[in-house]
């Protein structure tokens, strides 16, 4: 019984990040900073420089810079370290802000995985 319940929580935690990783917030919310926050809402336990979320989201790096500055100001992302000269940034889930864009995220995903 309790390997089934386990089995059954790592294959929810599976469809969530597959359901993420289909943008949701971009679908709604069409921008660069949705993007962004879609890819930081999925690996949200790691730490990444701007040109890594800039690649990884799809964005150019001038753009990823302007909106983690203005993230950064808002709570929703926070300078976690600094790796050399490159400052390492991941979604502050102490955040009211952040947490509630991550439970949008993960609301729009399961919606749009179940239509």
């Amino acid at each position: 019984m309790e390997k089934m319940k386990k089995e059954m929580i790592i294959e929810d935690a599976e469809h969530r990040q597959k359901a993420l990783q289909l943008g949701p917030l971009e679908y709604v919310f069409p921008g660069s900073t949705s993007k962004m926050l879609d890819f930081l809402c999925v690996f949200d336990e790691w730490d990444y420089s701007i040109t890594d979320i800039a690649k990884n989201s799809g964005v150019s790096f001038k753009t990823a810079f302007d909106e983690i500055k203005r993230l950064e100001i808002q709570g929703v992302v926070i300078n976690n370290r600094n790796v050399g000269k490159a400052k390492m940034y991941k979604l502050n889930l102490e955040s009211l802000q952040s947490r509630s864009i991550r439970k949008l995220s993960l609301d729009i995903a399961v919606k749009r995985a179940n239509n």
